[in-house]
């Protein structure tokens, strides 16, 4: 009952802890950095994504970017345009164009840009410091200020916010499509390029999911380095044919990490991703409407804590290779469902299953361990009040408990033995002194043969029968069969002058010893069953039991052949046995040679 109860609560811990870990997100920057593992991993980039950029070769040839005339960049428009059925779908400028410069340059710009009427540029949002909260009771920090591109080329061109949304770790898992100020709604530079590429395309935009705070999770297509990068420096020197740039989608912007706009990236590794890089991932998440959102925690932690107590139950039913197999098995279906989930639109946390069923598994084992500790302490308790104490000593250092089943033939020797007298004087004595003189006389028997080491078989009323050799090997188990059988004897010559002064009463002891095969083994049904030995020789050695006088250890000549140097014996002659047509020659033991 109380090892039921203790399987109800771990196993309802075991959920409740799912449940809350999962509910809650309690180990978010390990969350993190699971599904960055599972959910990023590559999926192909499109060839038709091009990133043109200001690398280390642009810098050293052009400069520091901000001492650029904004003709450059009209340059390379004039260049990628090669005529009106030769050029990109769309150009996107990951570059700030805030304020004048130098009139000519900057119209250079405008010019450029009208003329193509394919050219996307970025603008920047600053946000509060202090957090508000929406009409759904959502926390956000609200925009303060946009820093938009000079009027000009503002009024001949599309612009988008190039913010990207970092996670806590510092690490850009999301986009937010839009954002709201003054009462305007503005557009991601991503966003606002695909949907450029759309309306040349004259393809319908797909729509992306957003959750409570506007966001959703980009799918990354590559990783840093993976989309084809053109060093500016080359596209405007002529070293490559423009013509490679037609019908396709190009980003320039920052290639240098010396232009400090690179990011941590969920697929990054050790290497950081450039802005340009990320606004292409997500460009093409738009393509293939790839996005996820994340998944209702309340509706996974139910489900999985429901598995967890489940699989909790079978690891304390399983044996431990069962349990490994079930192990792995169930967190290799939970990331396998899960990385399909998010494939199709919904992310969800991955650790917190995994971790609690590894805890239960590892509690299970303990726990299983402990009982069998306690199932083999009870077995050696058992064994104490059969076999010898030594024995059971070297039991518990081996291990081994494995006993046949069934039965199996085995030499034993056998030893039985009866109070002579004992009906008479049970008759004659009160109950209690009855009970105090068997008492007496069983530890006394007990006692000899497990000084022997022998295995105490039953009581059958006064009578004791051992068995030796059984069900363990013993090493010269002949002689310490006869050495049990004199202990006793030399033993009840105390006990009879004991109870004689008490009662009045004569007490003796007649021993009988055999050797011989013998089946051992469980006998009885199912629901009650007895180690023991059966066979002739069991039954030769209760009838040479029967034939002793008090004070007499007779053994058969099967038993005197294998001791006969060690023993002196006189003979007592053949004795009938029941169901024999010949009968047995039995030896008294006078006494055991080289023993006290």
């Amino acid at each position: 009952m109380r090892r039921n109860l203790l399987s109800v609560i771990d196993t309802l811990l075991v959920g409740t802890l799912v449940f809350l870990l999962t509910f809650t997100n309690l180990f978010s920057a390990l969350d993190y950095i699971a599904r960055d593992y599972l959910y990023q991993v590559p999926r192909g980039i499109k060839s038709d994504i091009k990133i043109i950029g200001i690398d280390g070769r642009t810098l050293e040839e052009y400069g520091p970017i901000q001492t650029w005339s904004r003709s450059v960049y009209a340059d390379l428009i004039d260049k990628l345009n090669v005529d009106e059925n030769t050029k990109p779908y769309v150009i996107g400028f990951d570059i700030l164009f805030s304020g004048n410069l130098d009139s000519e340059g900057d119209q250079a710009l405008v010019d450029a840009a009208a003329k193509y009427d394919n050219v996307v540029v970025v603008s920047d949002l600053h946000y509060s410091i202090r957090w508000a909260v929406d009409d759904n009771g959502t926390k956000y920090y609200p925009v303060s200020e946009i820093y938009n591109p000079y009027q000009e080329l503002l009024d001949v061109t599309t612009v988008g916010y190039c913010n990207v949304s970092q996670d806590s770790d510092g690490t850009v898992r999301r986009i937010l499509p839009t954002e709201t100020f003054e009462g305007n709604t503005y557009y991601s530079f991503a966003k606002v390029m695909y949907d450029k590429y759309c309306s040349v395309r004259g393809v319908t935009p797909n729509e992306i999911p957003t959750d409570k705070t506007g966001r959703s999770l980009i799918n990354y297509s590559g990783k840093p380095g993976d989309y084809e990068c053109v060093s500016m420096a080359d596209v405007l020197d002529g070293k490559f044919d423009p013509r490679i740039f037609s019908d396709s989608i190009i980003f320039v912007g920052a290639y240098d990490s010396e232009m400090q706009d690179d990011f941590v990236v969920p697929n990054g590794g050790s290497r950081q991703m450039y802005g340009v890089e990320i606004h292409a991932n997500i460009f093409q998440s738009y393509l293939q409407g790839r996005f996820a959102l994340n998944g209702n925690p309340y509706i996974l932690a139910i489900v999985t804590a429901i598995a967890a107590m489940v699989i909790h139950l079978l690891f304390k039913k399983l044996k431990i290779w069962h349990s490994v197999l079930l192990l792995f098995a169930s967190i290799g279906a939970e990331i396998a469902l899960l990385v399909f989930i998010n494939n199709n639109g919904y992310s969800f946390s991955v650790i917190y299953f995994p971790l609690v069923i590894v805890l239960s598994f590892f509690y299970s084992i303990g726990i299983n361990y402990l009982i069998e500790v306690r199932k083999k302490k009870k077995v050696l308790n058992a064994f104490q009040k059969y076999v010898a104490p030594q024995i059971v000593e070297e039991i518990a250092k081996k291990g081994d408990f494995e006993i046949k089943l069934g039965g199996e033939n085995r030499d034993i020797a056998v030893l039985f033995v009866d109070i002579r007298g004992f009906t008479t004087m049970s008759e004659a004595l009160e109950p209690e002194q009855v009970v105090e003189i068997l008492n007496e006389y069983l530890s006394l028997t007990t006692k000899s043969i497990f000084d022997n080491s022998g295995t105490l078989d039953k009581f059958v009323g006064d009578a004791t029968m051992a068995v030796f050799n059984s069900p363990f090997d013993l090493e010269d188990y002949e002689y310490k069969a006869v050495c049990a059988a004199m202990d006793i004897v030399k033993g009840g010559e105390a006990i009879e002058e004991k109870f004689m002064k008490r009662f009045g009463r004569s007490v003796g002891f007649g021993v009988g010893v055999n050797v011989g095969p013998a089946v051992v083994g469980n006998v009885g049904c199912e629901f009650r069953m007895d180690f023991t030995a059966i066979g002739d020789t069991v039954n030769t050695a209760a009838r040479l039991e029967a034939n002793a006088k008090k004070g007499q250890v007779l053994i058969s000549d099967v038993l005197y052949e294998r001791l006969k140097d060690r023993l002196e014996v006189s003979e007592v002659g053949e004795i009938p046995l029941k169901g024999k047509t010949k009968g047995v020659f039995v030896y008294e033991v006078k006494k055991i040679i080289g023993r006290d």
